[in-house]
């Protein structure tokens, strides 16, 4: 494998420079999807600083949570950079809450920022992955196909060809981002790009999870508890669909009453009689992800129904 190239006695990693290629495109391209969509920069640039930490932060957090045992045993590897812990999609997750503060008193709403914020990331996604196959990382399971790759690296733990997983999501969030402009293109809602993009990353995500072979958190699930999900977001839903109709004390009771079910099921949970799959802690967030996606759209289509 590529992981690195030395000048001299400079070593340059190829997944610093792929994902600050991913960063450089991405944000070239957000920037030219929002001109062209009509949205102000301005904001932005007056936050420009913000976002920078955001996506900074957000990135670091996403990494460190996705692999907490390595951080475990020893906290002060959180702040030390040099381990290359990094998470591209945590860091747009980060911009996408600064955007969502910055832009609350503008005329925009911020389901037109994520129609262009959301393409630009999975621009970025395609280098991400591509970064992390030159550079070993986020490998798959062994495999018995044509295209199967070795990885020569103490890195990865298996001598057999495997899955070149990280190409999968590379090829997959390149296919969606053209897909997404092709959707830009011809829709005429707001979120047709958002709801689309978050359905099929979310999809691609849970499905190629299943090849990985890399060590991850694993999360046992049941059906029940994604029902659970779905009715608990969908519920919140509802609830901002109808608060501007409801009297405070019936929208308190509302929250209330959520609250009280959750509860309910969170200590009945290990009493129902269900199978229980083992999953890893991204298909999780991408089950309520593509639900959140859901829900959010139909809400603000509710509200906005001109946008």
């Amino acid at each position: 494998m590529f992981e690195a190239f030395q000048f001299g006695p400079v070593i340059i990693w190829m997944r610093v420079v792929f994902l600050m290629l991913a960063i450089v495109m991405s944000a070239e391209f957000f920037f030219r999807l929002s001109k062209s969509a009509g949205l102000s920069l301005q904001s932005l640039k007056d936050h420009a600083w913000l976002h920078a930490l955001a996506f900074f932060l957000g990135g670091r957090i996403l990494a460190v949570i996705a692999n907490y045992p390595s951080y475990v045993s020893n906290l002060l590897r959180i702040v030390d950079l040099r381990d290359g812990g990094f998470s591209f999609i945590g860091g747009a997750l980060g911009v996408g809450t600064v955007i969502f503060f910055t832009t609350r008193n503008q005329r925009t709403t911020f389901l037109q920022w994520m129609d262009v914020l959301l393409p630009a990331a999975t621009f970025g996604l395609f280098f991400d992955w591509f970064g992390m196959f030159l550079s070993a990382q986020a490998y798959g399971k062994p495999a018995n196909v044509f295209w199967a790759v070795t990885l020569n690296t103490y890195d990865v733990r298996y001598t057999v060809p495997i899955h070149p997983v990280q190409m999968y999501y590379a090829l997959f969030y390149l296919a969606l981002t053209f897909s997404l402009l092709l959707i830009r293109k011809y829709s005429r809602r707001a979120g047709s790009e958002t709801l689309v993009g978050i359905i099929a990353a979310s999809i691609g995500v849970f499905l190629f999870e299943f090849f990985r072979g890399d060590v991850g958190i694993p999360v046992f699930a049941k059906l029940p508890d994604f029902a659970f999900l779905a009715c608990l977001i969908g519920s919140l839903g509802v609830l901002a669909m109808l608060e501007e109709r409801l009297t405070q004390r019936v929208n308190t009771l509302y929250g209330v009453t959520i609250g009280v079910l959750t509860l309910a099921y969170v200590f009945s949970r290990s009493w129902i009689d269900f199978p229980q799959y083992q999953l890893r802690f991204s298909q999780v967030l991408a089950v309520l992800a593509l639900v959140a996606a859901v829900v959010y759209v139909v809400v603000h289509r509710w509200k906005y129904p001109h946008l």
